[in-house]
């Protein structure tokens, strides 16, 4: 293998250095604050507290980074998925310090870990909080989380999707909404379900407001944060006995609806906003038990031995 030639020059850059140039490469990719937020998470509270800040980027190699992660071991009281979500804020870091010549490069390896099964509503449970509160008898709070969870099912958006939207991002005519925020950056524009449109027209006409404001606002009027809008699902949830309080849930209860109901991944990628159609493959397979449901009952082979006792032999 050919290794990258370092730049003599840019050789003796310490961590610290090396670290506030990485946060000036992100600010200029324009990456999310959360973003941001999980590198500084991933550097300040585990890399800077196992290598000294002072310490020169061109002696880390792969080595270290096994060291790293016995260090976590050792020290944090995390498991291998945990110690995984931060290697990949050092990896980036560490990946772009390759880019600048600043070290060799070498490859960093996540641990393995089991699948984990995403967590889902069941019918049962979103019937029970797909009841229509009284607007009458509960408060506005009651009455925007019921529109919320609507909204969530019906479009899996992410909660930092669904609190940027504006009164202006919908279009009832046409059938679609405009995501101006997205984890991908890019901006998307999807369907919007009849069921949808008729809980947003009646909550509109309950909530008002100007084209200019958020959809999902506080009682005063102001923008929604992620945190309010989870901690308040979380309690409509608790109220109606529904102990599935994610509201992560909401986006793996809508993909599997929709596999299950035989819709195309490639629709389904779109509309969840993903990259790659790999996330869609995960779905597939996380739901193959649910998939293998009334197999028989389609099964091309099995409805024509239906019409014929016994397949005969030539």
């Amino acid at each position: 293998m050919v290794k990258i030639k370092m730049n003599k020059k840019k050789q003796d850059k310490t961590l610290e250095e090396g670290f506030k140039e990485f946060l000036r490469h992100c600010k200029v990719k324009n990456l999310s604050e959360s973003t941001i937020k999980f590198y500084k998470s991933a550097y300040n509270y585990y890399f800077s507290q196992f290598l000294p800040k002072d310490t020169l980027i061109k002696t880390i190699d792969k080595t270290t980074i096994e060291e790293f992660i016995l260090f976590m071991k050792d020290n944090y009281d995390l498991n291998n998925t945990s110690i995984n979500s931060r290697l990949r804020g050092i990896r980036s870091i560490i990946n772009y310090w390759i880019e600048l010549g600043y070290l060799n490069k070498f490859k960093i390896d996540l641990l393995r870990t089991q699948e984990k099964i995403k967590e889902v509503y069941s019918d049962e449970q979103l019937e029970k909080l797909l009841v229509k509160p009284n607007i009458k008898k509960y408060s506005s709070v009651e009455y925007r989380s019921w529109v919320i969870v609507n909204y969530l099912l019906a479009t899996g958006n992410r909660v930092k999707t669904l609190t940027e939207i504006k009164i202006k991002d919908l279009d009832f005519e046409s059938g679609y909404i405009n995501l101006r925020h997205t984890k991908n950056k890019k901006a998307q524009v999807i369907p919007l379900s009849n069921s949808l449109i008729k809980i947003l027209k009646e909550y509109l006409d309950y909530r008002e407001g100007e084209q200019e404001d958020y959809l999902f606002c506080t009682v005063y009027g102001k923008k929604i944060s992620p945190e309010t809008v989870k901690k308040s699902i979380a309690r409509y949830n608790r109220n109606r006995e529904v102990k599935i309080t994610s509201i992560h849930a909401m986006r793996h209860t809508f993909a599997k609806k929709w596999i299950l109901s035989g819709g195309d991944i490639f629709r389904l990628q779109k509309i969840l906003g993903h990259s790659s159609i790999e996330m869609v493959k995960n779905y597939i397979n996380m739901f193959k038990d649910d998939l293998k449901q009334d197999f028989n009952k389609f099964n091309p082979l099995e409805q024509m031995n239906k019409h014929s006792k016994t397949i005969k032999l030539k």
